[in-house]
């Protein structure tokens, strides 16, 4: 049976084609021994991180800001009494993306995290802007932690006026802006150790940690103590225990969803770890649960020591404290939340493992945390990590209902290609609708008319393997865009009735009809072969990545106008770049896409692969 290779010299009304064929064009994985390819100038890195190297890294990662400063805010204007509830709901949507982020990272143990996943499973356009939102994430990150821990550091000297000069806080003459010389050197500082070795700095990441968690523990047992002794002042208030409503408390929880945000940092360390099928799913649940826990108990302590209304915005652990007389429990508090952002530092600049991109990650919040008050970009931090989150979702039921069937090979092999005498079926010639937009691939197989027939199955009909990847294809699709506008009916307060509510039940509609129809169909055969086997499986799919997206779309669509405009201009200077110069200097360039189940056929004839 014949095939043709379509060349990439493309011209005319072609060349639009041939651009929107590269956004979808996706990385190999080898499903035979479910590493990603690699091309062999690229360096491994050494697996030398265990499962208590990944709980230092995602405690470590995760308890930071959220629970020192946030909150006495999200109390105070938001939750109320019931910020622990807050905490426990923000935890159970966390919870949801860590399930899909453990099967992910079981399946495609290599660094990059859900750029790597998206690449694999959605394609080069999507991959790079979650890559180039990420990067913002983590630089913007880091800076945001760096401006937060010189003013607890200087509380613990006596006060902001007692740092030496030369790492005290000074305003430029003339001008609005206040620089930071003490974070930019606590930048450095990290940096510097990260740069050291990825065992040796995950090791001092650990202590750390282990002394944040036993600051966080006294927090709980002390203050518990001073709780019952005071009666649990904070629960007794007229307005009850809801003083905003339930709706306060779900806003309360969107904003502290983003307290739980650093445990994606275990999964970008994934090509590190020695047992990665193991490790990984473990190191991302247990560090989650242990942070929800924590934040939960510290909450219920917080806010019985002082009534919601009277903490202390900046901070309000110390303060609470103080306020009880204990001042000397207020400085090891302070001391606790210094480790504890120093420890959040480490992991914003952590996941990016090679050297070169460490350095420039740092001096890039360096200068940041130097000359900019980046509480104006704090939501900036979020969107990086949402878009991810939800595209890992994503990508879990792709890899379920329409895995990849095709892997890109070098162009070099192209007669050995041509030498194979492939047999196109149904399995490895079916559709990408859905997935890959319908992308054509370079190598198309000629299938016979017959073999799109429907099957006839117990007096019914069942769809064949190329029609059930299209009909999970479109459904998947549908899911995504009914999240879309249910999310963004729920928050367009100003739209009037009638279009919001019409728009809201379209968005459930579309939701409504791909749930069942992905609910209905049977998953891919291939996804047992996809990428790693024997490590962790998402359960309840479709559901839990579905309802994941509508979440995470939830609370991107209400990350504000402002937050949006800005982040677009980054993601904006992201398209161009790809356009100018990612696309051209990609790997898959001039690649060649065979079916899966013909390119084992092929590798043993030749070392080159494309990652």
């Amino acid at each position: 049976m014949g095939f043709m290779v379509d060349t990439q010299n493309q011209g005319g009304g072609e060349h639009s084609w041939g651009f929107l064929r590269n956004l979808v064009r996706r990385k190999q994985v080898d499903s035979s021994n479910g590493t990603s390819s690699k091309t062999h100038h690229h360096h491994q890195l050494a697996k030398a991180l265990t499962f208590p190297h990944l709980i230092a890294i995602g405690v470590g990662s995760t308890i930071g800001a959220g629970v020192y400063i946030l909150v006495g805010t999200v109390a105070r204007e938001h939750s109320g009494p019931a910020l622990a509830l807050s905490f426990l709901i923000a935890g159970i949507s966390a919870a949801l993306s860590a399930f899909c982020y453990a099967e992910l990272s079981s399946r495609f143990p290599s660094a990059g995290s859900a750029y790597h996943y998206s690449y694999i499973c959605i394609g080069e356009g999507v991959a790079w802007l979650i890559g180039w939102a990420v990067i913002l994430e983590y630089t913007i990150g880091g800076s945001t932690v760096a401006r937060g821990i010189s003013p607890n550091l200087a509380m613990i000297f006596g006060g902001e006026d007692c740092l030496p000069t030369i790492l005290a806080r000074h305003q430029i003459p003339g001008l609005d802006i206040v620089v930071d010389p003490c974070a930019a050197v606590l930048v450095f500082i990290v940096t510097g150790l990260l740069c050291t070795g990825v065992k040796e700095s995950t090791f001092a990441q650990g202590i750390v940690t282990t002394a944040n968690v036993f600051v966080m523990l006294f927090v709980i047992i002390a203050g518990s103590y001073l709780c019952f002794k005071t009666g649990w002042v904070g629960y007794e208030l007229p307005t009850g225990y809801f003083p905003y409503g339930v709706d306060g408390m779900l806003t309360g929880s969107a904003t502290v969803f983003f307290a739980y945000i650093g445990f994606d940092s275990v999964a970008s360390m994934a090509e590190e770890v020695k047992n990665p099928q193991r490790d990984l799913p473990l190191g991302i649940g247990l560090s989650l649960l242990l942070c929800c826990l924590l934040y939960m108990m510290v909450s219920v302590v917080i806010v019985g020591l002082v009534p919601y209304y009277a903490m202390d915005p900046d901070t309000p652990i110390s303060s609470a404290f103080a306020s009880h007389g204990i001042q000397w429990a207020a400085y090891l508090i302070t001391l606790g939340a210094v480790m504890a952002l120093c420890s959040a530092l480490m992991g914003s600049i952590l996941p990016q493992v090679p050297v070169n991109g460490t350095i420039t990650t740092g001096l890039c919040a360096a200068v940041l945390a130097f000359f900019m008050d980046v509480s104006q970009l704090a939501g900036m931090v979020s969107v990086g990590t949402l878009v991810a989150f939800t595209m890992v979702a994503v990508s879990v039921l792709i890899v379920r209902y329409v895995p990849p069937d095709e892997v890109p090979l070098p162009s070099s092999l192209l007669e050995s290609i041509c030498s194979v005498p492939f047999q196109c079926d149904e399995e490895n010639s079916s559709s990408h609708v859905g997935t890959s937009i319908g992308s054509k691939e370079p190598l198309l197989c000629h299938t016979d008319a017959s073999i799109v027939e429907k099957q006839e199955a117990q007096g019914g009909w069942v769809p064949n393997k190329e029609n059930r990847r299209k009909l999970a294809g479109w459904n998947i699709t549908f899911t995504c865009i009914g999240n879309f506008l249910l999310s963004y009916a729920a928050s367009s307060f100003r739209l009037p009735g009638v279009l919001r509510y019409s728009v809201c039940g379209v968005g459930g509609l579309f939701l409504l009809v791909g749930l069942i129809v992905l609910s209905c169909i049977d998953q891919d055969d291939a996804r047992h072969s996809f990428g790693h086997s024997g490590g962790f499986i998402c359960p309840f799919v479709p559901l839990l990545p579905v309802v994941c997206i509508l979440i995470n779309m939830y609370l991107l669509v209400n990350l504000g106008a402002s937050t949006w405009a800005r982040v677009s201009v980054w993601l904006f200077i992201g398209v161009l770049v790809y356009i100018f110069y990612g696309r051209r200097n990609s790997s898959l360039v001039n690649a060649v896409y065979v079916p899966t189940a013909h390119a084992k056929e092929i590798r043993p004839t030749s070392r080159h692969s494309l990652a």
